[in-house]
């Protein structure tokens, strides 16, 4: 069954999470778009214009694998060094893949629109986190997370409004 986006103008979505703990702790931004248009733009200038200790780079399964809807990976921190990049590149690049990938095939993201439509991730590596198998876990988590709550628009401004007084961002 197509999910009822597909039917509807998608417009952009974005959508947060955060899971884990430091400093392996994955906090994930995703914004989804369509091609043809700003967020095409945005997502093309993003891989176009590396910075330093700033290199965007797509979401991978393997080499010779981009996933789809085509992902574009972006760090909210500079990258400090090979170790720090080895985790972008390898378990926090698959992990975002995969959670993509998963996002399609429970139809979470219509498969009918993987060529229409484009991602970004912005993503969060602590200075010193080391274990590969908790970034991958968390940032797994995180990604899916963000997308379902970019595509179904959660939180609902009713859930914001009634929270807004008694939770507490994590890091404070």
């Amino acid at each position: 069954m197509e999910s009822e986006i597909s039917r509807k103008e998608l417009g952009t979505r974005t959508g947060e999470a955060l899971v884990g703990e430091m400093p392996e702790l994955a906090h994930i931004d995703i914004a989804i778009g369509q091609k043809g248009g700003a967020f095409e733009t945005a997502f093309l200038t993003g891989l176009a214009t590396p910075r330093m200790g700033h290199t965007a780079l797509l979401a991978i399964l393997a080499p010779n694998y981009a996933v789809k809807p085509a992902t574009l990976m972006v760090n909210k921190v500079s990258i400090k060094g090979e170790a720090q990049a080895e985790l972008m590149f390898g378990p926090v690049q698959a992990a975002i893949a995969k959670a993509v990938l998963d996002s399609v095939q429970e139809n979470v993201i219509p498969a009918s629109m993987v060529n229409e439509l484009m991602i970004i991730a912005s993503v969060y590596i602590h200075g010193s986190a080391k274990d590969k198998k908790k970034l991958y876990d968390y940032n797994y988590q995180a990604t899916k997370s963000a997308i379902g709550n970019a595509m179904k628009d959660l939180p609902t401004i009713n859930e914001l409004l009634s929270k807004k007084d008694v939770i507490v961002h994590p890091l404070m």
